[in-house]
């Protein structure tokens, strides 16, 4: 005699249901993680093998030292993106901020009001885009993608199309000089990162921005000013954005007219290859920092193999193109898990 299977059910299930879920979650974000690591890792060890020069001490610095400025960037995207926004400004910022500070500094200000001006200019940058977006309700693409496009205006313009260029620049030990052998940007880096995991992980604005990019409105019903935190997002990119212009310009020791174009494109990457969601409420600044040093390490690779510029922005171009693809398949494993 056959036997219907019975299902289930009551208070001992509904508590079951959840902790499978979270479970399963749970392996989920640590497989993520061990993926990104694992990804870094496997082109450390083919880099190690193929260019001989690569795994040396001073190498690893200097991938440390060309990956500060987008890392940075990518800090201040990774809060932008985990509420579901995009901030696509952030290069364009770096060059407007850069050429503040130099100039400054070229007109015989004092090295610490040269920093503080460009971190200003930034914090100011990322408050009309904060303004826009959460007051006014308008679409983050849009608004950033203006801002992309009148900030690099306004270098131009500032700068006249001209390389503004200073041999006495009163903060150039921000981009060369060293602290116990590690370069400042390394250091300053690890400083950005290690204050925003904190904000992120242990204060009532991190569970905010959690909270808002999972769901706006029932976050907004909860009593989360939704738009205080909108805003405040944006201007932290902003100020990263400062960050990355003062140490971009301390190392070159000036200021380009184009100094930061396509810095957004490879911070994006480096944020979702970390593990950020494009659609909001899932993010780590550890899988950014891990993302930004995949396509550091493999920048530095391909370098030291002597291939071409050319083919070296194709590859990129692919793992902007991956970095999607991951987050696509990241979202729909998590809706097969919590449907």
């Amino acid at each position: 005699m056959n036997e219907t299977p019975v299902l289930a059910d009551g208070p001992a299930a509904a508590v079951a249901r959840p902790a499978r879920g979270g479970l399963r979650k749970g392996v989920a974000a640590a497989a993520e993680r061990a993926g990104v690591a694992g990804a870094l890792a496997l082109l450390v060890i083919v880099f190690s093998v193929s260019a001989p020069y690569f795994l040396t001490v001073d190498n690893l610095l200097d991938v440390a030292r060309q990956i500060s400025v987008t890392a940075i960037l990518g800090a201040g995207l990774t809060l932008v993106i985990m509420t579901a926004g995009i901030d696509l400004s952030v290069g364009s910022a770096v060059g407007v901020t850069a050429f503040v500070a130099v100039r400054l500094s070229v007109g015989g200000a004092p090295a610490a009001a040269a920093v503080a001006a460009a971190l200003a200019a930034g914090l100011l940058v990322g408050a009309v885009n904060g303004v826009l977006v959460a007051r006014l309700r308008l679409a983050a693409f849009i608004v950033t993608l203006a801002a992309l496009t009148y900030l690099r205006g306004l270098t131009y313009v500032g700068t006249d199309g001209k390389t503004l260029f200073s041999t006495t620049l009163g903060y150039a030990w921000l981009g060369h000089g060293t602290v116990l052998g590690v370069p400042v940007p390394v250091v300053v880096m690890v400083a950005v990162f290690a204050a925003g995991w904190y904000l992120l992980n242990r204060t009532v604005f991190g569970r905010w921005v959690h909270a808002v990019g999972g769901n706006a409105e029932a976050a907004r019903l909860a009593g989360i000013p939704v738009r205080r935190v909108l805003a405040g997002v944006y201007v932290l990119s902003g100020l990263c954005a400062g960050i990355g212009g003062v140490i971009a310009s301390a190392r070159l020791q000036s200021a380009v007219p184009d100094l930061g174009t396509g810095y957004e494109l490879s911070a994006i990457a480096a944020v979702v290859l970390g593990g950020t969601s494009l659609l909001g409420g899932k993010g780590s600044l550890v899988g950014t920092l891990a993302g930004a040093a995949i396509i550091g390490v493999l920048v530095n690779g391909l370098t030291l193999l002597d291939v071409s510029t050319f083919y070296q922005q194709i590859i990129q171009g692919v793992v902007i193109v991956l970095a999607v693809v991951l987050d696509r398949l990241r979202t729909r494993g998590a809706t097969e898990v919590n449907p």
